[in-house]
């Protein structure tokens, strides 16, 4: 009588620790030629150890995740999952080629990234910030602590949940998602969400006024931003944050040039008495 093979089986632990691995260094371990492929092929590493036994099978297994791979951080657990779940079928002798693994990962990291940049960057963050802003700005440390605290709170409770949904639920549910519209639904409801809290931050903290006056013969005065109140409250930090947002669209997101010219353009104006 044959020996049976014994089926490979991976426990919530073993999904965990890839998923641990991943969040640590996904935006820190950048290769220029394959960008996340090092931190990926990292975090597949403790899981291919437990399904493969040979050295050629976990050899070959490593190589296929050091392809270029590059999509957001945090929902990118959820293509980790999915491949996780792959490589189990494919060690249980499943027909599941090297392809069709290197393919699921290729096709979503564009989507996934998208909805990752309009969820996390453009609504979880300004968010955050906004409602601690208002402690920072009165010398409270809890302004400076707490989205210290949150935001990895959130994010790290977003992974667990996408890695170890996108190793149960398999490659299927995350298609349907992106097919059925959903995903632009998503997308466009986190960026309206992030750009009400850019607006109101913007409103809130970017301050900027101007002390000129003209004073006539007569000895009345105009004071400049007493009009500038009149026309629109807030035209001049309105007017700063639009000079910013399109030098950015149209040269791209050099921040360390824009904090500067602010920094120069601020003295500068202060010492002529315009700002």
């Amino acid at each position: 009588m044959g020996e049976q093979t014994q089926v490979k089986k991976l426990n919530k632990k073993d999904i965990t620790k890839s998923m641990w691995i991943y969040y640590a260094g996904a935006e820190l371990s950048n290769s220029y030629e394959r960008l996340q492929s090092l931190v990926f092929c990292a975090s597949m590493t403790p899981v291919l150890k437990k399904l493969y036994d040979t050295d050629e099978e976990l050899s070959a297994a490593l190589k296929r995740h050091l392809v270029f791979f590059n999509t957001e951080g945090i929902f990118g657990a959820i293509i980790q999952g999915i491949a996780i779940s792959m490589e189990e079928q494919k060690a249980n002798g499943e027909n599941v080629t090297d392809e069709a693994i290197t393919g699921i990962k290729t096709g979503l990291m564009g989507p996934l990234a998208g909805m990752g940049d309009a969820i996390v960057w453009a609504a979880i963050m300004p968010i955050i910030i906004s409602i601690f802003l208002p402690f920072a700005s009165s010398g409270s440390a809890l302004g400076g602590i707490m989205p210290l605290i949150l935001y990895p709170a959130i994010t790290i409770a977003i992974a667990y949940w996408l890695i170890h949904n996108g190793y149960t639920l398999g490659k299927k549910s995350v298609v349907s998602l992106l097919h059925g519209g959903k995903m632009k639904s998503i997308i466009f409801t986190a960026n309206v969400i992030g750009l009400t809290m850019m607006g109101a931050l913007s409103a809130s903290y970017v301050t900027i006024s101007t002390p000129l006056k003209f004073g006539f013969s007569s000895g009345t005065q105009i004071v400049v931003q007493d009009i500038l109140n009149t026309v629109a409250p807030g035209l001049l930090p309105l007017a700063a944050v639009f000079i910013i947002y399109f030098y950015l669209r149209k040269k791209g997101p050099y921040y360390n040039r824009i904090l500067l010219t602010v920094v120069a353009v601020s003295v500068i104006t202060s010492l002529l008495g315009i700002l």
